[in-house]
């Protein structure tokens, strides 16, 4: 299945998009459609996190056991694999890239931290929160637990995971299963943080004393 949203990217003077599917990472041509260039990567049951253009290369991850791969691309739009590994299996959580690193939670491993350029791990934390999505904004993670509805405010550092305080969202959705999960992002805009469990919306104000 194919859920993964398009990025846009300026890459040697062209304007193309950029798009994960189930067996490819795929560029096209914003001007006329044509595939400028393509990559594999098996995706299996689903390919849902969005792709990130960096510094001339495009990194995608997957859950599932697919892993994560960095492709650089050429001026004249041939491409090299830099890495393909499975340091970070991102189901749909999203994984956000900061400085030269990126972080996300990988599934079986934690919430990660990997250099973009090397595909390494850098640290992992396992126990302080489990799966869910992020958001980042001024240097911050704001990580959202799936399964209780836990809200972690965390520096997107790579010395480690440092958190700087958590909450639970209350009151939470009657309508979601008992076994149901959130699986909405994070989303922090004009120093404001929304979140959302089903039928409700919380915001919150972020804006720094």
């Amino acid at each position: 299945a194919h859920y993964a949203s398009i990025i846009v990217a300026e890459h040697s003077g062209t304007r193309e998009y950029i798009q994960l599917t189930p067996q490819h990472v795929v560029g096209v041509s914003a001007t006329d459609g044509s595939v400028l260039w393509k990559s594999p990567f098996p995706g299996r049951v689903a390919v849902i996190p969005t792709p990130i253009f960096h510094d001339g290369c495009v990194y995608v991850t997957a859950g599932y056991g697919a892993g994560s791969k960095l492709v650089k691309l050429g001026a004249d739009n041939q491409i090299s694999d830099v890495y393909e590994n499975k340091e970070m299996k991102n189901h749909h959580g999203g994984v956000v890239l900061v400085g030269d690193d990126l972080y996300g939670y990988s599934d079986g491993v934690g919430w990660l931290c990997q250099d973009f350029k090397t595909g390494k791990e850098v640290w992992s934390e396992k126990k302080a929160l489990g799966k869910g999505a992020l958001g980042c904004a001024d240097g911050m993670l704001y990580c959202l637990e799936e399964d209780s509805g836990t809200v972690v405010l965390a520096e997107a550092s790579p010395k480690g995971w440092k958190a700087h305080g958590r909450f639970k969202l209350d009151p939470q959705s009657k309508i979601r299963d008992p076994q149901g999960r959130i699986w909405t992002h994070p989303v922090i805009s004009n120093e404001k943080l929304y979140l959302r469990d089903q039928d409700i919306i919380y915001c919150y104000d972020v804006k720094q004393g």
